[in-house]
């Protein structure tokens, strides 16, 4: 069974940068669509940015967009999040999930209200504090 592990995570000063990994050894990425997910402390999660199976398509909340960019590279197997201008309410643990065969993603909505993740991973923690 496939299995996405995170990695990444850490303590930043606000303004500053984490580059977020998603793996998952021994196994492929190629045919799975990538969503990275978020949860703060007592708040529900929510979705941050998803890349298509071949990374023609990526698309951001409207609370990222801007400072945050999602890119894969299947050669190495691996789906990245790197996460500019870091504010305190980017803290959260963040989750990477996979769903296969999705070749394009239209718009947020789209990701948000049609595709249900077959896999996820355990997270890993982004504190963003001074």
């Amino acid at each position: 069974q496939l299995q996405l592990v995170e990695s990444g995570g850490g303590l930043v000063q606000p303004g500053g940068s984490l580059r977020l990994s998603c793996a998952a050894p021994g196994f492929t990425l190629d045919y799975y669509a990538i969503g990275w997910f978020r949860q703060a402390p007592g708040k529900e999660r929510e979705g941050v940015s998803c890349i298509s199976s071949s990374g023609g398509s990526t698309q951001y909340a409207d609370s990222v967009k801007g400072r945050f960019t999602i890119s894969r590279d299947n050669a190495k197997n691996t789906v990245y999040l790197q996460m500019n201008s870091l504010k305190s309410a980017d803290t959260a643990v963040y989750y990477c999930a996979a769903v296969r065969s999705v070749s394009a993603i239209s718009s947020w909505y789209e990701w948000v209200n049609y595709y249900v993740m077959n896999y996820w991973g355990k997270g890993t923690l982004v504190t963003v504090s001074s």
